[in-house]
């Protein structure tokens, strides 16, 4: 396979030493950067922590011309409306709570980096992702953990397919972020002290709600919330303000405390109860995808993550029905919600992941 790598390059200081350790192990490196953020949004360049935004394209190209490679910048801001954010709006409108990260992870990147790959005749692609790659005595490529507990991103890259995995790189994922970012210093890299890419990259003001009132106001039409026996006991002011688990900003006075349920977005409508309605020791799982094993024949005790920065819970997970996945825990958990994705792990390899439905069968 050809030595030339293209490399993703958000403008960051973790896509940057990922160049640069490629160029210094004499790979045949291009860069190459994803336009996303909407062309008529002027906040697009003042968001320095939004991979992908603006200034994040000036500089993964001053990056590029610092190490002498190619760069190229390719327009996806339609894909990525379609395929993240409008499902991002669509998730909260049905009461969910989504993952954005996953479905661009799942979406768009790599779909984009393998293409373009192909077209300039590139072998591999690589990214600044804290995750590595091994292959396995069953000939099929899986995901491990990163060596950097902390900056691990194994969770956000479970969607990634046999194909994708036996083509991708991910120079970083034996590096602490410490060491990251002192070689991009000794690289020279403008970017070394730069800000992580923080919270939802295409939200200017950091906060989902703003951006959903701006641009979903249906999800802000107001309605009943409701007690767990089904008796009104107050009004919410749109169901993509609210998520399960949540306790605060419900707008109810009461000497307990309250906490959202559930969220029945068919009829617009909010259940509360007690901390211990969000207590389970039951989930399901849909839309899955395995990446040690081709699919689950039988029950299997693996290590669950059912948020990104959760910590991972023991627990058995068999078939159910003809397309989901029943996740028994060892203990019980608390708000599994909805819309998140959860990822099974056997040690630090990661088995496969899904997304959690509202309940068996509940697509």
């Amino acid at each position: 396979m050809s030595s030339a790598v293209l490399v993703g390059m958000s403008g960051g200081v973790d896509s940057s030493v990922a160049a640069a350790l490629l160029v210094k192990a004499g790979a045949r490196v291009t860069g190459i950067t994803f336009n996303v953020w909407p062309e008529d949004d002027r906040r697009a360049a003042f968001r320095e922590d939004a991979c992908c935004a603006l200034g994040a394209v000036e500089d993964a190209r001053r990056v590029c011309d610092h190490l002498g490679i190619p760069h190229y910048v390719v327009n996806l801001r339609d894909v990525f409306q379609r395929r993240v954010i409008d499902n991002f709006v669509d998730e909260y409108r049905h009461g969910r709570t989504p993952n954005p990260c996953v479905r661009c992870n799942q979406f768009i990147k790599f779909d984009a980096l393998l293409a373009k790959a192909e077209a300039l005749g590139a072998g591999w692609v690589a990214t600044g992702h804290y995750a590595r790659t091994v292959k396995q005595a069953n000939g099929r490529w899986a995901l491990q953990r990163a060596v950097d507990g902390d900056k691990d991103q194994s969770y956000v890259l479970y969607v990634l397919s046999q194909e994708r995995l036996a083509r991708v790189r991910f120079p970083l994922g034996n590096l602490r972020k410490e060491e990251t970012r002192r070689l991009a210093a000794e690289f020279g890299l403008h970017v070394a002290n730069k800000v992580d890419s923080q919270e939802i990259c295409f939200v200017p003001t950091r906060n989902y709600r703003d951006y959903l009132r701006e641009t979903a106001p249906d999800t802000f039409e107001s309605g009943p919330i409701v007690d767990s026996e089904g008796h009104v006991v107050g009004e919410h002011r749109g169901v993509a303000l609210y998520t399960v688990g949540q306790r605060k900003g419900i707008g109810l006075a009461s000497p307990r405390p309250l906490f959202v349920t559930r969220i029945e977005s068919e009829i617009n409508t909010i259940v509360i109860g007690n901390a211990s309605d969000l207590v389970s020791l039951e989930a399901y799982a849909m839309d899955l995808n395995w990446m040690a094993v081709d699919g689950l024949d039988g029950p299997m005790h693996v290590s669950a993550r059912s948020r990104a920065h959760a910590q991972e819970a023991p627990a058995v997970i068999e078939p159910w029905r003809s397309s989901q996945v029943k996740v028994t825990f060892d203990e019980p958990q608390r708000s599994l919600t909805p819309g998140q994705a959860v990822v099974f792990y056997d040690e630090d390899i990661v088995v496969g992941g899904g997304t959690l439905a509202a309940g068996p069968g509940n697509e």
